[in-house]
């Protein structure tokens, strides 16, 4: 028993040592020289791709700024930044299990995640509608009542819609795509009739459409829910510099400059523009500075 007990009492010790002393991000950046980015390969204008390998967006430029940040922190102005792509579904593992530092994209601060990641200063707020095409004849929820409808395996949209058809009664035959490109595809090939996802993706793929005119954003938002830039939990040290450097770019006045840019003026690859004014929401959050998450 004395032996099992010290044995047990030396494992809690080496145990508890290990947390102490556990490697913060800021930590491994300075021992490998590298920053590890995430980037979304569809998700317009947040994080998409621009060529091959090539990541371009609203959220791709915040999380630049955070490499030079960290630059400037860690004084080491050669700091190499790698990109890693992710998909809805492998995100929230590769910021868990150390693989990738910091995932700014299209990712919803909620409550459930909140008890696995960290979440930065909201950057957007958005809702679940569809995307359809115009001859369809779909305006509303209410039309596509035991009908196919699409959406991207691994988003909080696919809980959305199940939980709104389950209440309204109206039996959506769900389809998911692996990514956004892939859901939308279902609806472009007629495999769907409708999109749900975050109204802004839906209008950067419509305007990256081979015919952006054959389709529309229709119905009601379900629900109001904010993005934010993902990072490891219980590593305040990174979050307190991620949270500056949004906070920076907010009170600067950088910020309303990098949404008009992706939001409001053309963008690639087809330079047409989104045309979407800043929501009430995020304009009270340049002033809250808030992380507060969707519940």
């Amino acid at each position: 028993m004395r032996i099992r007990t010290l044995l047990t009492t030396a494992a809690l010790a080496a145990t508890g040592a290990g947390i102490a002393h556990a490697e913060t991000t800021l930590d491994k950046i300075a021992a490998t020289g590298k920053i590890t980015l995430a980037y979304r390969e569809s998700s317009v204008p947040f994080s998409y791709l621009d060529g091959p390998s090539k990541p371009i967006g609203f959220a791709v430029d915040i999380s630049n700024a955070v490499a030079d940040a960290v630059r400037k922190q860690l004084k080491k102005p050669d700091l190499q930044v790698d990109w890693q792509p992710v998909t809805s579904q492998n995100r929230m593992p590769l910021v868990m299990n150390g693989t990738v530092d910091l995932e700014c994209g299209s990712t919803t601060n909620n409550s459930a995640r909140g008890k696995e990641v960290a979440f930065a200063i909201n950057h957007f707020y958005t809702g679940t509608r569809l995307l359809v095409k115009k001859s369809s004849g779909i305006h509303d929820y209410a039309d596509l009542a035991g009908k196919n409808v699409a959406t991207t395996s691994g988003t909080t949209n696919l809980q959305v819609l199940r939980k709104y058809s389950s209440e309204k009664n109206l039996n959506f035959n769900l389809q998911y795509g692996k990514d956004h490109a892939d859901s939308f595809l279902l609806v472009e090939s007629d495999r769907a009739l409708a999109f749900g996802m975050d109204d802004i993706l839906l209008y950067g793929l419509k305007a990256n459409a081979k015919n952006p005119a054959d389709y529309e954003v229709v119905g009601e938002s379900l629900q109001v829910e904010p993005y934010a830039c993902m990072l490891r939990k219980d590593d305040p040290g990174f979050k307190q510099l991620v949270d500056g450097v949004i906070a920076g770019l907010m009170k600067s006045g950088e910020f309303e400059k990098l949404y008009t840019k992706w939001f409001v003026q053309p963008i690639p690859p087809k330079n047409l523009p989104l045309g979407l004014p800043m929501s009430p929401q995020l304009k009270d959050n340049l002033k809250a500075l808030s992380d507060k998450p969707a519940t």
